[in-house]
């Protein structure tokens, strides 16, 4: 079975209705996380002590997803819905 790795970052964007972070170099790596459940946890430990600052945002990535976007056509990925 494939691994489903979830990467969860964030930080201080440039303002609370975008999604563009104010310095890159400052972004906070959490973690990397094995499934979904763990990352999320991760991410709203990370919200919750963030939450009086509205400018802080975090997020979780897919990161799986993100490799099956990559080697779409390459012959090796694996189908979206597995």
């Amino acid at each position: 079975m494939p691994q489903r790795l979830h990467l969860v970052f964030g930080g201080e964007l440039i303002s609370p209705e975008k999604n563009v972070f104010k310095d890159v170099s400052a972004i906070h790596m959490v973690g990397i996380y094995p499934d979904y459940e763990t990352a999320y946890l991760a991410w709203k430990a990370e919200a919750q002590r963030t939450v009086d600052n509205a400018h802080m945002r975090y997020f979780i990535a897919n990161l799986h997803r993100l490799r099956q976007e990559a080697n779409q056509g390459s012959g090796d990925s694996e189908p979206m819905g597995a």
